[in-house]
C-alpha cells in the first residue's frame, strides 16, 4: 500500500481540504485518511443535507472556530467534499484533526 499524503492547502485567510464522509456511523469522529482526503465518520444519514450540516458543526467544534467560518465549497451531494475553514492555518488543521 502506498503512502498518500493528506493535503491541506492554504486558502485565502484559512485552509482548504478534501473530506470523505461516511454517514450513518456509530459516532462522529475523524478516523484518518482516505486517499488524499480526511476520512470522517458521521452519525447522521445523508438525506436532506443533515450530514452536511453535521459535518460543518463537527469541523467547527474540532477546529475551535465559529460555525460560520466553515463551509463546504464542493461536493454537497456526494461523499467527497471540499471544506474551507477561515481563520486557521493548514498546520493547525492537521494538528487538531490528525494530531
Amino acid at each position: 500500500m502506498r503512502d498518500i499524503k493528506f493535503n491541506i492547502t492554504k486558502a485565502e485567510e484559512g485552509a482548504a481540504f478534501a473530506v470523505h464522509v461516511v454517514p450513518k456511523s456509530a459516532k462522529n469522529e475523524v478516523v484518518g485518511k482516505h486517499g488524499d482526503a480526511l476520512k470522517v465518520n458521521l452519525t447522521s444519514a445523508s438525506v436532506g443535507g443533515a450530514a452536511n450540516e453535521l459535518l460543518l458543526n463537527f469541523m467547527a467544534e474540532k477546529l475551535n472556530v465559529e460555525r460560520q467560518n466553515v463551509e463546504i465549497a464542493a461536493g454537497l451531494a456526494g461523499k467527497e467534499k471540499m471544506v474551507i475553514v477561515v481563520g486557521i492555518s493548514p498546520v493547525d488543521v492537521e494538528r487538531l484533526l490528525l494530531g
